[in-house]
């Protein structure tokens, strides 16, 4: 992965600001040598609402897609579209990587639980890593150093 072949991301949405949505972006941005590219477009919804057309709309941004970014506490503001969105990625072979309820140490929906590849806290190394590891099949070692002064 380099920035001349960025891994090609889709994050769920519903149409609407969000500010888990923004904040997945805020963490993908402080990972280190991460590169992805955002195929979501929240911010154009197609011109007619009906789920129909929404849907249409999502399988046109989520074709291109490597993995499929779902955020588990969209689901309760609109299961239908939340779930469709997992499960149209899991009919295109497109690993889902479920991310937890931001800050309120909610349940994953078992639902979504069930279609997801992998499940994931909010820590912004170990969202890279997992894209990395679902989207590409790229193994990420790493090791944390602990300094320590001995008295």
């Amino acid at each position: 992965m380099s920035q001349e072949n960025p891994i090609r991301l889709f994050v769920s949405h519903l149409y609407l600001p969000d500010d888990e949505y923004f904040r997945v972006f805020e963490y993908l941005e402080s990972a280190m040598n991460f590169y992805y590219s955002n195929l979501s477009t929240p911010d154009r919804p197609p011109r007619s609402m009906d789920k129909e057309s929404l849907k249409e709309h999502l399988r046109h941004q989520m074709a291109e897609a490597e993995a499929v970014l779902i955020l588990s506490r969209l689901y309760e503001q609109d299961h239908a579209l939340i779930e469709f969105q997992a499960l149209y990625a899991k009919a295109c072979d497109k690993p889902v990587i479920l991310m937890e309820p931001f800050g309120t140490g909610e349940p994953v929906p078992a639902r979504l639980r069930e279609l997801a590849d992998e499940v994931l806290p909010w820590n912004d190394r170990e969202m890279a890593d997992a894209i990395r590891r679902q989207a590409r099949h790229q193994e990420t070692t790493r090791w944390d150093t602990i300094e320590f002064k001995l008295d």
